[in-house]
């Protein structure tokens, strides 16, 4: 705690409170239409070192995003964030590492293209594994952010979310492989030949299945976080996760977006296309290989597709379903699992959505139910949702859901 508040006060910021008072409901995106998703050209950044005068900002390393550095008057800097390609989702992803020869005090602008608005409240780091976030007051989604910062000899981070490259993943992938009932693959490679991770937890012979991916969208950093703390509990010591990881095999697709992840997309895979709506087409390397690996695994083997569930984030928590009109048998389970996880929460209030009414199938999880018939869901978590509750709600919802799945 010491420790943190004297990074507060070395970096003249002022952090956000544990827990987000109560705010309106959050209401979710409409229906999900389809877009082409043949692949288009992407920029790529310039990676090297900016340097102003004493001050100095680098962007090369897995992760990062920024496109040029300008002086505005003495202490204001304007860090230029584009994105990938256009047109996009306007979720301006940026990360960046400055220092300075001489210490100062500098108001740094996030300068985003035409069109485009803040989305992630800036967070700093001394070594880049511990992270704090800086609040200021601004208007909701301005076009431009600037906070000030303290600039010192030694590196200081500047990320959009906690940096979680595919070496991270990786490493948590390998880490996670070492406890019993559970094994790791790559299962394919993305349009750049980056590894796509795959861990199989659970009994090998079993024909009940289920699946969860994850980053499809690079900046959801927070969507990852809720998917570890969901398949930890997975895989941990339980008798109750021992019990469902006999009865099933659950596949872990964490990292579905390497390409977009390492280069500092906004939200694009390398080949320019937002992969969460090619699941109709499968032009894209990445979700052909979610198709193949089912077909597989699942169809292949006469096996069943139980339950997806595919992790992303958004503005606030909300979870984003199927129309239960749609559903031949089993409509209740999902509002059942729900309803458990709000009796688990005090104070907790699941905001549920359906959002896949039939049609096409341009996402993963409406893939999953129109071609396997599975319960299936998105689990979208909120940029600013307090990290100790994300991990507390995802393994209470693992928890749930291994209940009713062994009922």
């Amino acid at each position: 705690m010491i420790q943190k508040i004297l990074l507060g006060l070395a970096l003249g910021a002022v952090f956000q409170p544990a827990f987000a008072q109560k705010k309106p409901v959050f209401k979710g995106q409409e229906p999900i239409q389809g877009v082409s998703t043949q692949t288009r050209p992407v920029q790529k950044q310039w990676k090297g070192i900016f340097k102003v005068g004493t001050i100095s900002f680098r962007n090369d390393f897995e992760g990062a995003r920024l496109n040029g550095i300008t002086q505005v008057n003495d202490t204001l800097f304007s860090a230029l964030i584009t994105s990938e390609n256009t047109p996009i989702n306007s979720s301006p992803w940026y990360a960046f590492k400055v220092w300075s020869s001489l210490p100062q005090r500098i108001v740094l602008q996030l300068t985003y293209q035409q069109g485009s608005r803040h989305r992630y409240s800036p967070k700093v780091s001394r070594d880049g594994r511990s992270w704090q976030e800086i609040t200021a007051d601004t208007a909701k989604n301005p076009v431009s952010f600037s906070f000030p910062l303290q600039v010192t000899k030694d590196t200081l981070w500047v990320a959009a979310q906690e940096l979680t490259t595919s070496r991270h993943i990786q490493d948590w992938v390998k880490k996670l492989s070492k406890q019993p009932d559970v094994k790791a693959e790559t299962f394919a490679r993305s349009r750049e030949g980056r590894p796509l991770p795959l861990l199989r937890i659970g009994n090998p012979s079993s024909r009940k299945r289920i699946i969860i991916t994850g980053r499809q969208h690079p900046p959801e950093v927070t969507g990852h976080l809720a998917l570890k703390g969901f398949v930890e509990t997975l895989a941990g010591p339980s008798d109750l996760a021992k019990r469902l990881r006999n009865q099933y095999l659950i596949y872990v697709m964490p990292l579905l977006n390497p390409d977009g992840v390492d280069e500092g997309h906004w939200r694009h895979n390398s080949g320019g296309v937002d992969l969460n709506r090619d699941y109709a087409e499968f032009q894209q390397p990445e979700s052909r290989a979610v198709r193949d690996f089912l077909t597989k695994e699942i169809r292949d083997s006469g096996s069943q597709l139980v339950f997806g569930l595919d992790f992303h984030s958004t503005g606030d928590d909300i979870y984003y379903t199927v129309d239960p009109k749609l559903m031949k048998a089993n409509r209740d389970f999902i509002p059942a699992w729900l309803n458990n996880l709000k009796s688990r929460l005090p104070g907790y209030e699941p905001n549920v959505k359906p959002l896949y009414l039939g049609g096409p199938t341009f996402t993963a999880y409406s893939y999953f139910f129109r071609e396997y018939g599975a319960q299936s869901l998105v689990y979208e978590i909120g940029d600013q949702t307090p990290r100790p509750f994300i991990a507390e709600k995802s393994k209470v919802a693992a928890e749930e859901l291994m209940k009713l799945l062994l009922n």
